[in-house]
């Protein structure tokens, strides 16, 4: 037997002026205003995207992350809380690790952001794996992401 979901928009609190672009795949989460979404997106539960922030095709943005306003998600960025600490997937969502993202952070495309903190004004470059905090305003790159200097 065969079970075959559809992509969908469900449950989604939607401020003004939002665009998403189908397919795509949101349920159980919050858009601010003015919020884009492109093609091929997964934001799942207990998401909150804020103001003016703009999340490009092929992202996916797992549980519990918080994304400030103004912020930039390149294409193809992954993110996972799920740190798989006993060695497998951990089926306890209350004790996944929380990211948050603050405002005016740009990540380049096809970065990796496990369970951190980015602060305010950071940049994250392109291919980078964010394992640690980031909390000094300034460009990280790498895997794993280092500063490179300072903003």
């Amino acid at each position: 037997m065969v079970t075959v979901r559809q992509t969908a928009v469900r449950n989604v609190v939607c401020g003004e002026n939002v665009v998403i672009y189908e397919p795509a795949n949101l349920y159980d989460c919050s858009l601010a205003d003015d919020v884009f979404i492109g093609p091929f997106v997964e934001i799942q539960g207990h998401t909150r995207i804020g103001k003016g922030s703009k999340i490009q095709s092929h992202t996916f943005i797992c549980e519990y992350v918080t994304i400030g306003e103004r912020c930039f998600i390149g294409h193809g960025v992954m993110f996972a809380n799920d740190m798989f600490h006993e060695g497998g997937p951990n089926p306890d969502r209350d004790s996944w690790g929380r990211i948050r993202i603050g405002n005016d952070v740009s990540i380049g495309s096809g970065a990796a952001v496990l369970a951190v903190t980015i602060c305010d004004g950071a940049v994250i470059g392109a291919g980078s794996v964010v394992t640690r905090p980031i909390t000094e305003k300034g460009v990280y790159a790498g895997n794993p992401a280092r500063l490179l200097r300072k903003l």
